[in-house]
């Protein structure tokens, strides 16, 4: 009977230890990031520059998530506070979709990938890369949302139809008027347009 009284008096004494350990391992997991093993903090800061006067001074922050979990974004931030929209990183597009085809092009423009990010959000609130929406009170058509839809001629014959020609077209559109998409889906979250 002593010996049984022993052990029992020593489990106790490892209980305690136990859930240090267990909340020390809770503590560091979260200020951690197990993904990379740094503490999760934003990676870098971009200025976009672009010729629209209110958002020259636009940084993307690379953000872990934007406080409900979400992983794989980062946040449009302008040098006055006037916006602050966390941008999801797009999914990787299969390669012979329309935004297989649109990444290609960013990439060949020497954007990265979160300008492509960006690209996706603003074409999906425009048109949801429908190569045949139309704005019936306005007009405006296409995956870009042209207007007049007839400007989108000047990059090809074929741009009533061809998702291809309209994402030319609306990629040239961007980089003359705001330099990049980052700062065109500023403008529109700002304004309701582009």
């Amino acid at each position: 009977m002593g010996k049984h009284s022993t052990k029992s008096r020593n489990k106790p004494r490892a209980l305690p230890f136990l859930g240090f350990f267990f909340v020390s391992s809770l503590v560091m997991v979260t200020a951690v990031d197990p993904y990379s093993g740094t503490i999760a903090s934003a990676q870098t800061v971009q200025v976009i520059d672009g010729p629209v006067d209110e958002f020259q001074e636009l940084e993307i922050i690379e953000v872990p998530g934007d406080g409900q979990f979400e992983r794989g974004g980062f946040k449009l931030v302008s040098g006055e506070g006037l916006l602050d929209l966390f941008i999801g990183s797009a999914p990787y597009p299969t390669p012979d979709s329309a935004k297989g085809f649109a990444l290609e092009q960013v990439l060949a423009k020497g954007w990265d990938y979160n300008q492509y990010s960006c690209l996706v959000k603003l074409w999906e609130r425009e048109s949801n890369w429908r190569w045949n929406a139309e704005n019936r009170s306005s007009g405006a058509y296409g995956i870009p949302q042209s207007l007049p839809a007839s400007k989108m001629a000047s990059a090809g014959a074929d741009w009533r139809t061809n998702p291809a020609t309209q994402i030319r077209w609306g990629l040239g559109y961007i980089s003359g008027r705001y330099g990049k998409p980052c700062s065109a889906l500023a403008h529109s979250d700002k304004r309701n347009w582009y």
